[in-house]
């Protein structure tokens, strides 16, 4: 039939339409328009539609066309209305189902309504996708929300139908329950598509009766209106079905209890959920009947989903999951699955998910449903590179219009590409494409790149490494005591063993360990793959055997935690670097050890060795609470953030990436960032409790403030690995009215009191992620028997009137840390007028000459063979005290000396203003520096600071003889 013979029954004011349509499609379409205007009668209608519109809508679906020749006055008023040109308002779909269902006489009457609402809105749906450039979330939204709205006004009629006969069913407090519809899949997570099924899950609030003449069991209930519903969405009736509804993702599939309460769901997730149930739960969704019931039911579930740690276990679960799928599409034969084949919807799915399921428990910002919402921040986190969660955007996004416009032709579940040429013509042109040629090449293009990026997610390491060194077949055999020894000395010598009696003996003493005898059958598998690459890992460094050894020690720590080993199994960077790590300090492996979630900070090499600034410190702790829920998950991420900082700290330490003056900066600032988050939690907690603190003063109402001022070597800006922090709160109430302003008011001493006692709790108390700090408070005013906060007035007077000459050589070193900016302003202003008020200085000499010797007497551990750094003669204490000293000294006539609270620059300032020789200043300030690195290097070695006598002999020597000069005791 030629196109002349194709337009001869179309009314002429509709052959532009098949004018419009690639050769392929026109005979189809003029069958549609000859019957769209046999039933319209009159079809000038239409002329108002552009012809180019009507065509790429009737020429990619017959689902709709069919829908205009059965509907042509609906067609009309929807041409004539504003529902094309703008997607619905939030609980617009619902209304319109209401309406349209009203109340129905019975089930046929509810049947034919939802079936003609859903058809109108699908029509509606589609024109918009396929003429009008709808965006793709936009399409997905409303599919989902009609479905929603479809399943929740059935539900009303349902429920109230059988209550009707039953009576309401209550629970052992006599409160009345109802149907809780979780959405599952792709309606849970707004993603329908154009003919989906909906995955539903039925549950209720607990075991009961009804109360109606004819009792029935909460169950029988429940099963009977989830049996109704489903009956409702899914019986084909002369105006088709609403939904096929597919009910085997709840507990026990299709032998389980159709409806079960929220105990024995609980009970069964708890004891039998398997991997793939918690993949399915990543994207359930209360759709109908008693949200808020339904939101605590899925929140009571939410740890079975998102574990609290890192679970790199679930890698290998998805990945036998997806081998499974593709054994089904290669026996079915369905490679051009568009969902199920290689580059398709489901490895974009799995791509995002699997990280979900990795780390959702403690980011919980990754808890997301939507797919692209996922790969957003995935993105956003660096989880993902930028190109790879752009290329799987663009591929998803792709592959779901492309799924859409597959299932809008006839209104049928299919994600299989057409063999049919017409049928491929038609494809192509929904697509917008001339040719089914281009529109292949583009799909196999984001399907190539889909597939690469999942390869690169869920490929194996284990079986690269196996192919390209012939070797891990003995060693899998040495660790399952496949070889006699001499073999597997011999074995582990080709490994790059130096000491392979010791490395036996490292292996043994593993297997022997009760960490191992209790490993399950899972953790023992996962433990099998993981010792040939940590030999592997370890024969690469500079110390194989001690590098082992360290493995070795925090495999043992972790084994318990199998995910841990999963993590390390399936992630060969992460391995190697933390061999790196181990190889060079014990202290690394026995921080890693104690806080095994660290080994995530191992992934990205780029970060571990580079610490961030201030800045990205702030912002990295901001997002860590912003992502935390209750009070324990924000202490545990305190922790965590403080530990891989330190982590990253250390790491380019060893490496010799900063310097060790730089090493103390960002461990001061780590502490710095960790303080004053830990203020900002404890602050808005007790003002949510109490009000914000003030007072009134000169007859005005202003805030209380408060600071937290940093003495030793967090105020002098040189903290090391392991310090504490020694601590002073401070406030500045005063005046008449020093209440807080809340309900429950309570005077401002007892708030402040609390925020720092919240303080500490939340540095100090242990919990699964250990502490973040230990602190001292004992520098307070009084010490130990002083207050715990003091107002500024009270701790100026302290100074000035109580103070010994040893809390004004700590003044020396003290700074406000965190808190507000005037109060740190006022505390800077009394440490000047304190430290700068004029002093004897004989009496000034003889109390610090004094209080140095009797630390010394009582810390140093020096003897005739070993000097100990910090409080040896001539070490790093001895140039404290004399810089201190000088400071109280001088102060008075200089007040520049005052200007910084870290030695270095202290010595600067004396230097610049004579104060001390300049050859002086310089041979304090080398010694210093020379001092604290070789601190920092044993305390990475987990070593005393204690060195050779003869090690810095020189330094030793030269700052006795200045102290004898300076001090003279």
């Amino acid at each position: 039939m030629n196109d002349q013979d194709t337009a001869a029954g179309v009314p002429a004011n509709l052959r532009p339409v098949t004018d419009a349509l690639p050769a392929p499609l026109r005979a189809d379409t003029a069958v549609l328009l000859q019957q769209l205007a046999e039933a319209a009668g009159d079809t000038a209608f239409l002329e108002a539609v552009e012809p180019g519109e009507l065509a790429r809508v009737l020429g990619a679906s017959r689902f709709v066309g069919q829908w205009c020749v059965r509907r042509p006055s609906e067609l009309a008023r929807l041409l004539a209305g504003d529902d094309l040109g703008r997607p619905m308002r939030p609980g617009e779909l619902h209304r319109r189902v209401e309406r349209a269902v009203g109340a129905p006489d019975g089930a046929d009457t509810l049947k034919r309504a939802l079936r003609e609402v859903r058809n109108r809105e699908l029509v509606r749906i589609a024109w918009r996708d396929l003429a009008r450039g709808a965006p793709l979330e936009e399409t997905l939204e409303e599919l989902s929300a009609l479905a929603e709205a479809c399943i929740a006004v059935a539900l009303d009629v349902v429920e109230a139908d059988l209550r009707r006969r039953w009576g309401t069913p209550r629970g052992a407090d006599g409160e009345a329950q109802r149907l809780v519809v979780l959405g599952m899949g792709k309606l849970g997570g707004r993603e329908l598509n154009f003919s989906s099924d909906i995955d539903l899950v039925f549950a209720f609030p607990e075991a009961g009766q009804t109360d109606g003449p004819r009792r029935v069991d909460n169950e029988a209930f429940f099963t009977r209106v989830a049996q109704h519903l489903i009956q409702a969405l899914a019986d084909v009736t002369a105006e088709g079905f609403v939904y096929r509804v597919d009910t085997r993702l709840r507990p026990f599939g299709e032998s389980g209890p159709m409806a079960l309460n929220f105990g024995a769901m609980e009970h069964y997730y708890e004891s039998h959920g398997r991997e793939w149930e918690r993949y399915a739960f990543v994207k359930a969704r209360v759709v109908a009947g008693d949200r808020a019931a339904g939101e605590q039911l899925l929140e009571t579930l939410r740890p079975f989903v998102y574990r609290r740690y890192i679970d790199y276990g679930v890698i290998e679960s998805l990945r036998e999951m997806k081998a499974l799928i593709a054994r089904e599409v290669r026996r079915k034969g369905l490679e051009d699955d568009i969902k199920l084949g290689r580059g398709g919807i489901r490895e974009v799915e799995f791509i995002g998910q699997v990280f979900q399921l990795i780390r959702g428990g403690h980011e919980r910002d990754l808890q997301e449903r939507g797919i692209l919402p996922v790969l957003d921040r995935l993105d956003d986190r660096g989880l993902l590179a930028p190109h790879m969660a752009a290329h799987l955007r663009d591929g998803y996004r792709f592959l779901r219009r492309v799924e859409n416009r597959l299932q809008a032709v006839a209104d049928r579940q299919t994600h299989q590409l057409p063999a049919d040429p017409v049928e491929r013509a038609r494809l192509a042109f929904a697509m917008g494409y001339r040719e089914w040629a281009t529109l292949a090449a583009e799909l196999d293009a984001h399907r190539q790149r889909i597939q690469e990026q999942f390869d690169q997610v869920f490929a194996s390491p284990q079986t690269a490494q196996e192919e390209e060194a012939g070797g891990a077949r003995d060693l899998e055999l040495l660790w399952a005591g496949g070889l006699a020894e001499a073999e597997g000395r011999e074995v582990l010598q080709r490994a790059g063993m130096q000491d392979v009696v010791r490395a036996l003996a490292a292996l043994d003493g593993l297997r022997a360990s009760a960490a191992f005898r209790t490993l399950s059958e899972t953790g023992r598998a996962r433990l099998a793959r993981l010792v040939p690459l940590l030999i592997g890992a370890a024969g690469a460094t500079a110390s194989p055997d001690v590098c082992l050894e360290r493995l070795l020690q925090v495999i043992e720590a972790i084994a318990r935690r199998s995910t841990y080993l999963a993590l390390l199994a399936e992630n060969p960077m992460a391995l190697s670097q933390l061999a790196r790590l181990c190889a060079a300090s014990p202290w690394i492996t026995a921080f890693v050890a104690r806080h095994p979630v660290l080994l995530d900070e191992l992934l990205d090499p780029r970060t571990l060795y580079a610490p961030p600034e201030r800045a990205g410190l702030e912002n990295e702790l901001a997002a860590v609470l912003r992502r935390s829920g209750d009070l324990e998950e924000q202490m545990d991420g305190l922790r965590r953030f403080q530990q891989a900082s330190m982590l990253r700290v250390a790491a380019a330490d060893i490496t010799g990436n900063v310097p060790v003056m730089h090493v103390s900066d960002f461990l001061t600032e780590i502490a710095e960032v960790v303080l004053a988050g830990a203020l900002e939690l404890a602050w808005t907690q007790l003002v949510e409790r109490y009000g914000e603190p003030g007072c009134v003063e000169d007859g005005a109402w202003r805030a209380a403030r408060f600071a937290i001022a940093g003495y030793g070597k967090l105020g002098g800006l040189e903290l090391g690995y392991g310090s504490d922090l020694d601590l002073v709160f401070l406030h500045d109430s005063g005046g008449a009215q020093q209440v807080t302003r809340g309900e429950r008011s309570v005077d401002n001493a007892v708030f402040f009191a609390r925020l720092a006692q919240r303080i500490i709790h939340l540095l100090s108390t242990v919990t699964p992620a250990g502490v973040a700090y230990e602190v001292d408070t004992r520098l307070r005013p009084s010490g130990r028997s002083g207050l715990l906060v003091t107002t500024l007035s009270g701790f100026e007077t302290y100074q000035r009137e109580e103070a010994w000459t040893w809390e004004h050589q700590a003044l020396v070193r003290a700074r406000v840390v965190a808190g507000a900016a005037p109060l740190a302003d006022g505390f800077a202003a009394v440490r000047r007028r304190i430290l700068g008020s004029p002093r004897d200085a004989e009496a000034l000499r003889r109390e610090v000459g004094e209080m140095r010797s009797r630390m010394r007497a009582n810390l140093d551990r020096s003897d005739d063979s070993r000097f100990d750094l910090k409080q040896g003669r001539g070490g790093i204490a001895d140039i404290e005290f004399v810089v201190q000293y000088a400071v109280l000294l001088h102060a008075a006539a200089c007040p520049a000396v005052l200007d910084f609270t870290d030695n270095i620059r202290i010595l600067e300032r004396f230097a610049e203003h004579a104060l001390l020789p300049e050859a002086d200043c310089r041979l304090l300030a080398d010694a210093y520096r020379t001092y604290r690195k070789r601190i920092h290097e044993l305390s990475l070695q987990e070593a005393p600071a204690l060195v050779a006598d003869d090690e810095f002999r020189d330094y030793r020597e030269a700052v006795s003889g200045l102290w004898q000069r300076v001090i003279g005791a």
